[in-house]
């Protein structure tokens, strides 16, 4: 049994898929996401033009690294990335929204606004998407267009403009801070494993900011421990450890916290909020398209707006669905842990409206998908 995984090394969610994959012992070949493939194979199956993609042995193509994750968690149980306690299952969760969602903004400002140092790197491998068939020192040029287009679209998607840059770049030496210090005492999130969290984490932490020169040489200098993490995901041990025991939440990550339930939350709102209003205005639209309007967000007293992404909203939809389904004494260790994290206010979020995925496209529906 031999899966393909269909990406990239310079693909942020490629990194998150690939980690995960060598993780679970999934073996795998990987295929790199030439304009070709993606036209031939990725979009026929697909119906997206978007990777990373994993095509099983027997012919299943399963796009988005969530659906990707949970996929082969069904298949394959052992080296499970989820939490059995309901507290380090919530806190895993709320992890891979931050990587996937929220650490996209110093992601992709690191990238784009130290072009001196990255674009070298970043239009090579371009260059090789776009046109594998010329000589390597013809790829950088060939990158070149590719690598404008990403450069230039990010911004007013993200929010990231000169306004937020700087409060970009404060926040996410604070969390690398944060993150470097609780890795004094634990190898993943959650203790000697990883979870669903770390590999949320992964998407950004590799492809853009550990690999591209500029935010790699910083994240090597001020939190070295978080770098030899990026190292350990990308090549996991045979023996696992495990778990925090007790479903205890270390308390070396409420800082991370403090910035999940703070500015992260809010703008989190306000795309509910967004989704709800698309859906109210456009009752015969669906499936919903990828944006569904825009908003005014806050990093570190930094203001602007950014659009709405229906996914985003899909992705906080897991964490929420897995709180609102606790009871009795889960709940109450829950909302103590909550308590400590500064999130129990922030949890009571309910989606006016659900979304629920098919067919790689998100549909609106009346109550909480199962």
């Amino acid at each position: 049994m031999t899966y393909q995984l269909i990406g990239a090394e310079i693909s942020l969610y490629s990194g998150k898929a690939r980690a995960y994959l060598r993780h679970k012992r999934i073996p795998f070949e990987e295929v790199l996401c030439t304009r070709d493939v993606i036209e031939r194979v990725v979009y026929p199956r697909t119906g997206l033009r978007m990777v990373p993609v994993v095509i099983t042995d027997d012919g299943v193509a399963v796009q988005d690294t969530t659906g990707i994750i949970d996929f082969c968690e069904a298949r394959f149980p052992e080296r499970s990335v989820y939490p059995e306690g309901s507290a380090q299952r919530l806190a895993a969760l709320l992890f891979e929204v931050y990587g996937d969602e929220w650490l996209l903004l110093p992601a992709m400002h690191y990238r784009w606004a130290y072009k001196r140092q990255n674009l070298p790197l970043v239009a090579r491998e371009f260059g090789e998407l776009v046109a594998p068939w010329l000589p390597s020192a013809a790829h950088p040029v060939a990158g070149l267009a590719l690598a404008a287009y990403f450069g230039g679209a990010y911004g007013p998607v993200l929010g990231v403009t000169r306004r937020t840059r700087p409060a970009i770049e404060r926040t996410y030496e604070r969390f690398l801070r944060a993150f470097d210090r609780h890795l004094e005492d634990h190898d993943y999130l959650l203790g000697g494993r990883p979870s669903v969290g770390d590999f949320g984490l992964m998407a950004p932490l590799y492809a853009h900011l550990y690999r591209d020169p500029a935010p790699g040489a910083l994240m090597r200098r001020i939190a070295p421990r978080v770098a030899g993490w990026v190292e350990r995901m990308n090549a996991p041990p045979e023996t696992l450890g495990e778990f925090v025991p007790g479903d205890e939440v270390p308390n070396t990550l409420d800082p991370i916290f403090a910035m999940i339930f703070g500015d992260m939350w809010r703008g989190m709102e306000k795309v509910v909020a967004d989704v709800a209003a698309f859906v109210r205005d456009h009752p015969d639209v669906a499936p919903l398209p990828r944006l569904v309007g825009r908003h005014e967000f806050t990093i570190d007293g930094a203001s602007a707006t950014r659009s709405s992404m229906a996914l985003t909203q899909w992705m906080l939809q897991r964490p929420i669905a897995h709180y609102a389904g606790l009871d009795g004494a889960d709940r109450s260790k829950v909302d103590a842990w909550l308590e400590r994290a500064g999130g129990r206010e922030a949890m009571k979020l309910t989606p006016p409206v659900w979304l629920e995925r098919r067919h790689n496209r998100l549909y609106p529906v009346s109550r909480a998908p199962r």
